[in-house]
């Protein structure tokens, strides 16, 4: 199993908290290997077997739990008197009413309540009803390139090679262990995409036009780093003959994102400090599954590493949007406990037209916030360009 350090970290952060912690994320990015990996933690700790109860709903084991009285009885029945109990329901969202179950736990003495779940609306509804302020969330990402690049081979190969393997292949933590050959990874990943469009998005969401559903995730996948609309994409499948209105259109980009699958970054106005509702950008949770879904093409390689630039930023706490300021833009602008900071991302700067039509938005903005340029520009150290930070991006996802 491939440590996930800053999780497990969170998790002991959290740990005997009176609140209910939620970790969350697109099927196989590793929860279930959390919570296994967040046992043998405890149980190095001093914690005995009897203090955990761990229970995955995936599992056909545990088919008789599937309702929320079933679940509540068999949790509360393995309670340990006087002491903590740590509970632990893996993709809970299988159990009909759950939050009746999970609600009536939380109240008990001495539970300390972990649950997971592969889609966003776990936590709408009911359970945010009742469980207001009484929890909090971790949204869990598929590998780091940092993960990726400590769990495979390095020998005979250097960090760019492994790089390109994880732009092509993705960061499911199981492809890290899979041989490199596409016909390998291409089957599991297409497992994983079709369990989750039938199973987190169709079903949940009662979209009956799988069809439809798999041209919008086409047509974001092809539209990686791109401004987008439900208008633009209903407007595209009309032409193309699928009638689709952009409300509908809508509700499947909703659904998507709350299963992890696309992630929506929203636009702001950096002179004017304020957000845009209007031309937000999708991106995919692992590049392996857009390679998976469209053919990949060289102009495809800055708009990746975009996509790769965002899922980072996510994974070390920021709020990112897209900037706008005037007529041009910032790939990202990030807001977090270390303040506020400015992205531009580009497979290259070594023509000096590229070099400055990237560093020019960077430019127009006259606040002294942090400033990045990152590349895959081979650079001996920092380049800085009136303040504006040069860095290989290789160097920033592992953290040198």
């Amino acid at each position: 199993m491939i440590p996930r350090k800053e999780y497990i970290n969170w998790l002991n952060d959290w740990r005997e908290e009176q609140v209910i912690k939620v970790v969350t994320g697109v099927r196989r990015c590793g929860k279930s290997t959390l919570i296994k990996l967040y046992i043998d933690d405890l149980k190095q700790k001093g914690v005995s077997d009897e203090q955990i109860v761990s229970v995955n709903l995936e599992d056909i084991e545990y088919d008789h739990l599937l309702t929320y009285r079933a679940l509540y009885d068999y949790i509360k029945d393995k309670l340990v008197d006087g002491k903590y109990t740590y509970v632990f329901i893996d993709e809970v969202q299988q159990c009909e009413s759950f939050e009746r179950a999970v609600d009536s736990l939380f109240i008990r003495e001495n539970v300390d309540l972990y649950i997971t779940g592969s889609n966003a609306s776990l936590l709408s509804g009911e359970l945010a009803t009742l469980l207001t302020g009484r929890y909090v969330e971790i949204q869990m990402l598929p590998l780091s390139f940092a993960e990726y690049y400590s769990s495979v081979s390095v020998e005979g190969r250097n960090r760019n090679q492994i790089f390109d393997d994880y732009l092509t292949y993705g960061s499911f933590p199981y492809v890290a262990t899979l041989r490199k050959e596409r016909p390998i990874v291409s089957t599991y990943l297409d497992g994983i995409y079709n369990t989750i469009l039938v199973k987190d998005v169709a079903t949940r969401k009662n979209i009956n036009d799988i069809s439809v559903l798999e041209s919008i995730t086409k047509f974001l996948c092809s539209s990686i780093g791109s401004p987008i609309s439900a208008k633009k994409i209903s407007d595209s499948l009309n032409s193309a003959g699928r009638k689709i209105s952009s409300g509908t259109v809508d509700q499947y980009l909703r659904a998507l994102c709350d299963s992890f699958v696309f992630y929506k970054c929203d636009r702001y106005d950096i002179k004017g400090k304020q957000f845009l509702k209007t031309l937000g950008k999708y991106y995919i949770v692992d590049t392996g599954l857009r390679d998976l879904l469209v053919a990949n093409s060289e102009s495809d390689l800055g708009h990746l590493l975009e996509n790769i630039v965002y899922l980072e930023l996510l994974r070390r706490g920021k709020k990112v949007h897209i900037g706008k300021i005037a007529e041009r833009e910032v790939d990202f602008v990030t807001s977090g406990t270390e303040g506020v900071a400015y992205y531009q991302v580009s497979a290259t700067t070594l023509d000096e037209n590229t070099l400055q039509r990237e560093l020019e938005p960077l430019q127009r903005i006259t606040d002294n916030y942090p400033k990045f340029l990152l590349t895959l520009d081979e650079i001996s150290a920092t380049a800085n360009y009136s303040g504006i930070q040069k860095i290989n991006l290789l160097d920033w996802l592992l953290d040198k």
